[in-house]
């Protein structure tokens, strides 16, 4: 309720009372009521109420576990999320390393049949070149050999070549992209796993459950509350005094308030409005401005017996 906002048919007759009281010296008290500030306790997410593990009047306190949503999808997901972690660190892993031993063997073997061309065609380079520089054999068989012989001695570079290659690991670049990727990898299974933990929905606050809106089987929208509770310091008095006694009032001023056929109780002024109100609504006018008040809140105390809605007396 605004501060601000036109109040109840009850909380006006409650103050027009108040006045009336004030002004009787035989009975200098004011009407008031008891009020609540009220917590509604919801899951974040959707789903099918599958238990209830609180009844009305429970006293609560944090952690304890309130009601249980279906939660299939979440913990489906949490096994891809954890299946990806894994993946994501074997690739890392992998750029870390060089090739594996088959592979390594592969390469010396494909280094190993470079090499023998490489002899071969160098014999045969030692062999034809004598001849063409006697004129025994042609110019054009000397450059045929000489070819042969560079192409087996590049190719035995470039085996080898591969071989280093492969037994290096990745580029510092692939290195830090890999350990980035299991970096979001693994945030992504510890959001899916908020998520699957938020099925079960635990109390925040120390409290009494004042009711259960819904049943195992009901079906719930996100931010849509299943569980009210009064939280232990929410009660409160409000009541009305005149624009005279407003200056002999104070924030964390004790007044008594007087239930009827119990004992008194000391509350501490929490809330004193600044904007004055008319009861009942009449036109403003020098004359009347007696029946001007202003809006009074007092906490009560922890463990308080008052129950919302209850009309007490207020005496300060």
């Amino acid at each position: 309720m605004l501060r601000n906002s036109p109040r109840t048919v009850f909380a006006l007759s409650v103050a027009f009372v108040s006045i009336a009281a004030c002004s009787s010296p035989e009975e200098p008290l004011h009407v008031g009521y008891v009020e609540a500030d009220w917590a509604y306790i919801a899951a974040p997410g959707s789903g099918w109420v599958t238990e209830i593990l609180v009844s009305e009047g429970d006293d609560i306190a944090p952690g304890d576990l309130l009601f249980v949503l279906d939660d299939e999808k979440e913990r489906a997901a949490v096994n891809e999320a954890d299946a990806r972690v894994q993946q994501s660190v074997a690739q890392s892993e992998n750029t870390q390393t060089g090739a594996r031993a088959p592979d390594i063997r592969h390469l010396q073997a494909g280094l190993a049949d470079a090499e023998a061309q490489l002899s071969q065609a160098t014999r045969e380079r030692d062999r034809i070149l004598p001849l063409v520089e006697r004129g025994l054999e042609p110019q054009s068989r000397g450059d045929q050999v000489l070819a042969t012989y560079e192409r087996a001695e590049a190719g035995v570079t470039a085996a080898r070549e591969a071989i280093a290659s492969a037994q290096q690991a990745a580029r510092p670049a692939e290195q830090s992209a890999s350990l980035a990727a299991v970096t979001a990898a693994e945030a992504a299974h510890a959001s899916a796993e908020i998520r699957l933990t938020d099925r079960e929905v635990r109390s925040r606050l120390t409290g009494r459950v004042e009711d259960v809106l819904f049943v195992s089987g009901e079906y719930v929208s996100a931010g849509q509350p299943v569980v009210s509770v009064l939280p232990a310091g929410a009660l409160k008095i409000r009541f009305y005094v005149t624009q005279e006694e407003l200056p002999s009032l104070s924030i964390g001023e004790r007044v008594s308030v007087l239930p009827d056929g119990d004992a008194s109780v000391a509350a501490e002024i929490s809330y004193i409005s600044t904007e004055a109100e008319f009861t009942p609504p009449v036109i403003y006018s020098a004359q009347i401005r007696d029946k001007l008040v202003f809006l009074v809140e007092a906490d009560l105390p922890d463990g308080s017996s008052l129950r919302p809605g209850l009309p007490v007396d207020v005496d300060f």
